[in-house]
């Protein structure tokens, strides 16, 4: 009987050990790429509705990053120097992504990487890329609209925002050549790319808050060109200055969005997933 016991107990030991194990050892790269897989197949499955309304969230979420660094700038950018203005408005730009994120609502730079895992896989078709794609991009650009006329017309008017600080803020993105845009957008889709991976093989909420911070700050200190958050800070720079003009817009839109694909598609998916092949 005892035998039995000590031998129970020496079991009971073992599986708690292993259990423990599974906690703390890292998450291969072939387990996140097939929880990855299986993360945005639910998006697959979801109807049109459902992910136009998680996608118009995401982009209205993601505008209070905007509120944010049009707050901060409009009230210490004229006692802080420009490097340290720059990165406190860097540790604010990481808010709207938490939020978004962390409340799974559907966000094109995430699924730039997400979304082609399983047409590499074979599980999906291109065409049914290019739907999700559109959908989830049209939902942000939406919200991002919605949230940026929003701040440009309540902000000037509650002395929250001067439409100074605006214009400022869509300048920094407009004001570079069109192959300088998407160099900086290829970097920041391969940043929001990397979330994505990092945030998957996270297995705590404050892990993955963590790493939004960290790699979306990234993003707002180098100035990089995210085609969401800065549709909306242009759109709203637009409605407050006649200094930036709908070319000015497109222009910007165009170069980034591309960017961001190139970055999100090939530097992390097409990468990562190659590695889980060989």
């Amino acid at each position: 009987m005892n035998r039995k016991l000590l031998r129970r107990d020496k079991r009971k030991e073992k599986i708690k050990k292993e259990s423990q194990e599974t906690v703390t050892r890292p998450k291969s790269m072939e387990r996140i790429v097939k929880e990855q897989i299986e993360e945005s197949m639910e998006e697959y499955r979801r109807s049109n509705k459902a992910l136009f309304l998680s996608a118009l969230t995401a982009g209205l979420d993601l505008g209070f990053s905007l509120l944010v660094i049009g707050v901060l700038y409009t009230m210490f950018s004229d006692q802080l120097s420009v490097e340290v203005m720059q990165v406190v408005l860097a540790l604010a730009y990481p808010i709207g992504f938490i939020f978004v994120i962390l409340g799974r609502s559907a966000l094109f730079t995430e699924h730039t990487t997400l979304a082609v895992l399983p047409v590499l896989n074979g599980r999906e078709s291109l065409k049914d890329l290019s739907r999700i794609w559109g959908i989830i991009y049209i939902g942000n650009l939406i919200g991002g609209y919605i949230i940026g006329a929003a701040i440009a017309y309540v902000g000037p008017r509650l002395g929250l925002v001067t439409y100074d600080s605006l214009e400022a803020i869509a300048k920094h993105l407009i004001d570079y050549s069109a192959p300088l845009i998407l160099v900086s957008a290829i970097l920041a889709g391969w940043l929001m790319g990397l979330v994505s991976w990092l945030a998957t093989s996270s297995k705590e909420t404050i892990a993955r808050i963590v790493v939004v911070i960290i790699v979306t700050a990234v993003i707002g200190l180098g100035g990089l060109h995210h085609s969401i958050v800065g549709s909306t800070e242009v759109f709203a720079g637009l409605l407050s200055s006649d200094e930036i003009s709908l070319s000015d817009y497109f222009v910007t839109q165009f170069w980034s969005t591309i960017g961001n694909i190139i970055g999100g598609v090939f530097f992390v998916s097409i990468l990562k997933y190659q590695v889980t092949q060989d």
